[in-house]
């Protein structure tokens, strides 16, 4: 039986998660004592790290580049140009517009331009209606670290789902995303324990990797914290 710090490091997440994903139900947990402390096996949390967002998406999951992926994934693209960073990530988040989905944008505002200006001459898509209505968002993060972040993704989702969505969109552009980070190492463990977090959730997140902006060492530690990947023509996801 784990206490909470040691479920949180078992999993690699904050105890914060750990505290919210129990208080919901989300994962299974005894009060021992007279302090009613929380314990939990360490077969509930394999089998929490190992089970599928708690509302179900269409069965055909989203199409990214002509490749079907299911919902929930993880994926991680890596391009060398601008145009090509913008090649499947745009069609994807309008997408999402038109369908009603809500569709997060994690950046900075020079990355948030590119990105309004693509979608604003993309047939279909009313941008300032979908940003009115919080159906595109763009999310900074404030306090630089991990579990900050990880909680701030509970949170916006956590919303989502209130609202009765069945697909989530998340799009995260990492070198300005990791500006917001008080340190690389610290925006990789994010993705790390990210990997752990949005299986809970009906998301289809794509981590965008500029490799002219990240070393080999960041990029393979990259791409081992997106297995989803693997599965899929990784062609398509090498812009």
């Amino acid at each position: 039986m784990l206490n909470t710090p040691e479920a949180a490091r078992y999993l690699r997440v904050s105890e914060a998660s750990i505290r919210r994903w129990s208080d919901s139900g989300l994962l299974r947990g005894f009060r021992v004592g007279l302090r009613r402390e929380r314990r939990f096996n360490e077969s509930d949390l394999l089998a929490f790290v190992g089970g599928t967002a708690s509302t179900q998406a269409s069965a055909d999951g989203v199409n990214i580049g002509a490749v079907a992926v299911p919902v929930p994934t993880h994926l991680a693209t890596l391009f060398s140009a601008d145009a090509g960073g913008l090649r499947l990530t745009v069609p994807f988040l309008a997408e999402g517009i038109r369908l009603g989905q809500p569709s997060f944008l994690a950046g900075t505002d020079p990355i948030l331009e590119r990105y309004l200006d693509a979608l604003d001459r993309t047939e279909g898509v009313d941008l300032k209606q979908a940003r009115e209505s919080g159906l595109f968002t763009l999310v900074r993060f404030d306090e630089g670290t991990a579990p900050a972040a990880i909680a701030q993704w509970e949170r916006l989702f956590g919303d989502a789902l209130a609202n009765k969505q069945t697909l989530i969109r998340l799009v995260g552009e990492m070198a300005y995303v990791r500006t917001m980070f008080e340190s690389e190492e610290e925006m990789l463990s994010f993705e790390e324990a990210f990997e752990v977090m949005f299986k809970r959730y009906p998301v289809v997140a794509i981590c965008q990797y500029d490799v002219r902006q990240f070393d080999g060492a960041a990029l393979l530690r990259t791409l081992k914290a997106h297995p989803d990947l693997f599965g899929l023509q990784k062609g398509t996801f090498l812009n």
